[in-house]
């Protein structure tokens, strides 16, 4: 019997050890294969099993959970920092632990001002060193790519939302164009939506307004007065006549404006084409997309530039031309 109980003990033992050395080796096994750099964005609070899982589907880690119960047992699930991790070769799980378990890697910022164009905003990101401006607009080109984010065919102009953000340099192209595509939607949240379905304006003509919002004043108070002028014209009928639409696609350093450009027949030129134009003219900020749904109750129908960034609305043409004479005489 003794000798029986040895050789169950002796037999128990090694298996262990067996085990002990598969787990070993699992632990210290390369991960699979990686087709490019993954950038792992870890947010604050969340699970360690979820955040082993993330690395499986991003195909980083092969066995999600043996890592799960490694980190539990050794209590590095407790000791995770939250950022983002640039993988760049295969690491093996124990690798793949240190590395989370570590500080995350440097962010580089971006700031993208309200009222740039989305030629603007794919210059500033390749300038900043986030990929070629061909691969940004590869992607914005792409009628898969939009459709997927649920922007219109026509493109992304408008949705590209402006603000600061921190990316590691190796961020794939993709994933900056969604979080900021994604920063837009947190933005003009549904209740925004909703008051533009309310006031008549599809979510996407609403973006447009917010763009001309932007781009006519970059006074807050004056914001909400614009929207009512743009507003008050769509209703009677009235052609916009908004200059910036006029600048739509020229270079940022060529702002002048002819009579003959007031006159040229564009699909944007609001001095020549009935209604909004096809779509925004620019990426709008917060504080345009919140006026544009909820414009001021006046019943202005003009408004002109006094020359000091400020302007000057009116509800009548004769109001409208005698300040125009005025603020005309004094740029003289």
């Amino acid at each position: 019997m003794r000798r029986r109980l040895a050789l169950v003990a002796g037999a128990a033992a090694a298996a262990a050890l067996a085990a002990a050395g598969s787990i070993s080796v699992a632990l210290h096994r390369p991960g699979p294969p990686l087709a490019g750099p993954v950038t792992v964005s870890i947010t604050e609070g969340t699970r360690f099993a979820d955040i082993a899982a993330q690395l499986a589907r991003e195909g980083v880690l092969r066995t999600p959970r043996l890592l799960t119960v490694w980190a539990r047992l050794t209590g590095k699930d407790r000791v995770v920092h939250w950022g983002e991790y640039l993988i760049t070769t295969p690491l093996s799980p124990l690798e793949v632990l240190a590395r989370v378990t570590g500080p995350p890697d440097p962010l580089h910022t971006i700031t993208i001002p309200e009222g740039r164009t989305v030629h603007d905003v794919v210059a500033a990101l390749a300038a900043a060193g986030f990929g070629s401006e061909e691969s940004f607009t590869c992607l914005l080109d792409d009628p898969a790519f939009l459709a997927a984010e649920g922007l219109p065919p026509e493109g992304a102009e408008g949705y590209l939302f402006p603000d600061t953000y921190a990316f590691p340099l190796a961020t794939p192209q993709e994933r900056i164009l969604r979080t900021m595509i994604r920063r837009f939607r947190e933005v003009f949240r549904p209740e925004l939506q909703l008051r533009a379905l309310r006031l008549g304006l599809t979510v996407e003509q609403a973006v447009v307004l917010a763009s001309l919002i932007e781009e006519e004043t970059a006074r807050p108070e004056e914001r909400p007065l614009v929207a009512a002028v743009f507003l008050n014209r769509l209703r009677r009928g009235m052609p916009l006549q908004s200059d910036p639409t006029v600048l739509y696609g020229r270079p940022r350093a060529d702002r002048t404006i002819t009579t003959a450009d007031l006159r040229r027949p564009t699909p944007y030129n609001t001095y020549t084409i009935e209604g909004l134009p096809p779509t925004p003219i620019a990426n709008p900020g917060r504080a345009a997309l919140e006026a544009a749904v909820d414009p001021a109750p006046v019943d202005y129908l003009y408004f002109v530039a006094r020359g000091d960034g400020t302007h000057e609305f009116s509800a009548t043409l004769a109001a409208h031309n005698a300040a125009v004479a005025r603020y005309q005489r004094h740029g003289r």
